[in-house]
């Protein structure tokens, strides 16, 4: 038997397929939940990436239920699952029907949309009724099909969307939408790890480049190219050539070994501690704020992470000037403030623009949920991070001039 044509969602048989990435991709919002879950796995094959990440990222206390894919045999499915030892086959339920499966914190969709709009939204109102309270889909769409299927997943993204995550090392490559379609509950967060993104290019374990320093690098190789073609005798294409590692460095994305202690408030940013002080700002509601203010010189990472486990409640930016980060009057430079709702109260991490920095990029829409430690932006050059903390429920650990790392170090801790 084969799932519901209401849910058909598959394309042509080799027309697009979900690689390796794609598939952790897909994953994802799965893998980091850490509390025991229900995942529901939607068109599996035997061979579907899909299906071997999903089984990858199970942990003792989750289930997972899998409908084949249109045309593939359940019974081959379960062979195979059965064929992955006990510890898996406790785990993995096969089912015959989509109608036979329970909703699930997480529903994954194995097999890219690649129809219309009306084709994707009638799927999506399918899949529907098989999501908890809060729980996210994740489905893929082709990237160059964006009036199709992709369209109508960025539409409905808008609502209380997780995110979007671009696979370009996928054939064809792919966007992969996590979808939320009811609000996810604040203390969630606290039980998630930081989200695995492809926003970034692996060089080493440990070491990544975010994928704005790739583009940042092929651009400075472009113009190489264009002078050495446009003035062949001389060697000023070597200055755009020996500036793109510099500039790709500046983009670096380590790993973080996130501290496990749930009272912990980790820095947002690499850098010096500009100030540590109480203040009132009306902006974020009544009472004192605990700010502790991080300058980032263009030797540090600039790739930002949460300070805290929460929900992103709101996102706003505050025009300013451009002087230079370390200075008080950057306190009046251009800002965007993405405010966290956690489970000690609001939450807020201003990325300020400085002298040299014009360019903020921040990845976690309202409604999303973060991990502590988690990615969620970065600012392009010498720049300012700020943490505003409620001041009666959390003691600063860091002083002026203290050297902190992003991710890493605790900066304070809840009361």
């Amino acid at each position: 038997m084969t799932q519901s044509p209401a849910v058909r969602v598959t394309a042509p048989s080799g027309a697009v397929r979900i690689g390796e990435r794609a598939a952790r991709t897909l994953v994802s919002e799965f893998a980091r939940r850490n509390d025991p879950k229900a995942g529901l796995l939607v068109g599996a094959t035997p061979e579907s990436a899909v299906l071997a990440a999903a089984i990858e990222a199970l942990l003792p206390g989750d289930r997972l239920t899998v409908v084949p894919a249109e045309g593939a045999a359940a019974a081959a499915l379960r062979e195979h699952v059965t064929a992955q030892g006990r510890w898996v086959a406790d785990r993995v339920r096969v089912v015959d029907t989509l109608a036979e499966a329970d909703a699930a914190a997480v529903v994954v969709v194995a097999e890219p949309f690649t129809g219309t709009a009306d084709e994707a939204r009638v799927a999506i109102d399918g899949l529907a009724k098989y999501l908890a309270e809060g729980a996210v889909l994740s489905v893929a769409a082709p990237l160059f099909r964006t009036e199709g299927a992709d369209g109508e997943l960025d539409r409905q993204g808008v609502l209380h969307g997780v995110r979007t995550d671009l696979v370009l090392r996928n054939t064809p490559p792919v966007r992969v939408h996590h979808l939320r379609f009811t609000p996810a509950p604040v203390a969630l967060a606290a039980s998630l790890s930081p989200a695995y993104r492809p926003s970034s290019v692996p060089l080493t374990r440990g070491m990544h480049i975010d994928s704005n320093g790739v583009a940042a690098a092929g651009i400075t190789l472009g113009l190489a190219a264009l002078a050495r073609a446009a003035r062949p005798k001389s060697k000023l294409w070597l200055l755009p050539a020996l500036a793109a590692a510099p500039v790709a460095a500046f983009f670096r994305d380590p790993e973080r070994d996130v501290p496990e202690d749930p009272s912990a408030v980790v820095a947002s940013a690499d850098g010096q501690v500009l100030s540590v002080q109480r203040l009132q700002d009306e902006r974020f509601g009544d009472g004192e704020w605990l700010r502790i203010a991080v300058f980032l010189s263009v030797l540090d990472v600039h790739v930002n992470r949460a300070p805290v486990a929460g929900k992103v409640v709101d996102y706003f930016v505050a025009d300013g000037g451009f002087v230079n980060a370390m200075k008080p009057d950057a306190e009046h430079n251009v800002a965007a403030y993405t405010v966290l709702d956690t489970d000690h109260g609001t939450v807020v991490v201003a990325q300020r623009t400085g002298l040299i920095a014009r360019r903020i990029v921040q990845r976690a829409p309202v409604g999303s949920l973060l991990a502590r430690g988690e990615r969620f932006g970065l600012i392009r050059f010498g720049s300012r991070t700020d943490v505003y903390l409620p001041a009666d429920a959390a003691d600063p650990l860091v002083g002026p001039g203290d050297k902190v790392v992003g991710g890493a170090t605790v900066i304070a801790r809840w009361r």
